[in-house]
């Protein structure tokens, strides 16, 4: 017997009134415990693993990305249309069209051909610091690195990577459910970024280089290619997919590791171990901690029936932490064998664009950050982002470590 999902006898879940992560992952797993759905002030919460997975691949479920503004209550049509025109907005063939043309450009080979240069960037911030046997993470490594990365990525020049932090830093206030005070910064950065790849673009079609543009001018498919507006549009979703995210991932997979140094000599000793500390990190602390997406059309899945606009909140935390998935999910450990991918990356045709390009700069980073900071631990208390942030993590990580 298939039942509304409006008329279920589920477990309340808000997790805006609760003071922490912590007391937030209790909260989803008591739960879990009793359902695969909880109810939110916004409509549903998605529990566990396999339902989080598969309710994240079902292409009846929209991306409610198109529909932030609009939740946070602002009115503004020309800004409302330009993140309808994002790929992290777009559903159906439409986006599965510039997924297909856009695929080559982001295969675990194009991001290998920047580790070279990750290595580079990630020891040259480290000199930095390293004699000194303190650092603030967060200020002295995590703000930088990965704009440099886009940078090359993009074929932009090194006198241009401050202009990129800042523009990331502003598009990104798109993610802090302020509209009203940082409307007119993301509009300004925005429109700065537009024009000058639009720039870059003009300058790659008449000399290609090895490069993402020249990959994405290049790129085409039984006679289909990227428009310039498209090109534009792909770009500021790159800067978005590996910045902020790297950013803050890369603070909190150290904040965890800073408090087990067992984990962080082993990373150190045996470098291969990277890939393993990125997933696993990811898992327990990521900096992504859920999503959503609303019912496009009524839908029915496991005998429940999710009206059309109903909005699904899909717990990251939740399915991350499913100790049917898990054993002892609370323990941190990087050998652990991977049997299913854990969440923080998403699934399905929204699947993070820049996952290659992020795992490539985490696993190269940690490795280099243990072998060069032995002894790591914390430096006092880590001061956390509010927890209304989207992209989550340290807002400062203070360390200390064996000057050498």
């Amino acid at each position: 017997m298939t039942l509304s999902v409006n008329d279920l006898d589920l477990p309340e879940l808000d997790l805006f009134i609760l003071p922490g992560r912590e007391e937030a992952r209790v909260a989803i797993g008591e739960a879990r415990e009793r359902s695969w759905l909880a109810r939110t002030p916004m409509g549903v919460a998605v529990t566990r693993y396999e339902d989080a997975a598969a309710i994240l691949r079902d292409r009846r479920f929209h991306s409610s990305f198109s529909m932030l503004a609009e939740m946070a209550g602002l009115v503004d049509d020309d800004f409302l249309q330009s993140r309808r025109q994002s790929i992290l907005a777009m559903e159906g063939e439409e986006h599965a069209r510039l997924r297909r043309l856009v695929a080559p450009a982001f295969t675990p080979r194009s991001a290998d051909r920047l580790r070279p240069f990750m290595r580079q960037v990630v020891n040259e911030l480290v000199d930095g610091f390293a004699a000194a046997g303190r650092c603030e993470l967060v200020g002295d490594l995590c703000e930088a690195y990965p704009i440099p990365i886009i940078c090359e990525l993009l074929g932009a020049p090194r006198q241009d990577w401050k202009l990129f932090s800042g523009w990331a830093t502003d598009i990104f206030r798109v993610f802090n459910g302020n509209f009203a005070e940082d409307l007119p910064a993301i509009k300004r950065a925005s429109s700065e970024l537009d024009a000058y790849v639009g720039e870059l673009i003009a300058e790659r079609r008449k000399s290609p280089r090895e490069d993402l543009l020249s990959d994405l001018i290049a790129a085409e498919e039984d006679g289909d290619r990227l428009s310039g507006e498209e090109l534009v549009m792909l770009a500021e979703a790159v800067l978005m997919a590996g910045t902020d995210t790297t950013r803050n991932q890369l603070a909190c997979s150290v904040a965890l590791l800073a408090e087990r140094p067992d984990q962080w000599r082993l990373l150190a000793a045996e470098p291969a171990a990277a890939a393993g500390a990125v997933e696993e990190t990811m898992r327990v602390l990521g900096a992504m901690r859920g999503t959503s997406r609303f019912a496009s059309v009524d839908i029915e899945y496991r005998d429940v029936l999710f009206p059309v606009g109903t909005m699904v909140a899909i717990s990251i935390v939740g399915a991350n932490f499913d100790p049917g998935v898990w054993a002892d999910p609370e323990h941190l450990d990087i050998t652990r064998p991977v049997k299913l991918p854990q969440l923080t990356f998403g699934s399905g045709v929204h699947y993070c664009l820049g996952a290659s390009l992020a795992r490539a700069e985490l696993s190269e980073a940690l490795p280099i950050l243990a072998r060069r900071l032995p002894g790591l631990a914390l430096d006092g208390p880590v001061e956390w982002k509010p927890d209304t942030v989207g992209i989550w993590g340290p807002a400062r990580l203070p360390l200390r470590f064996d000057p050498v």
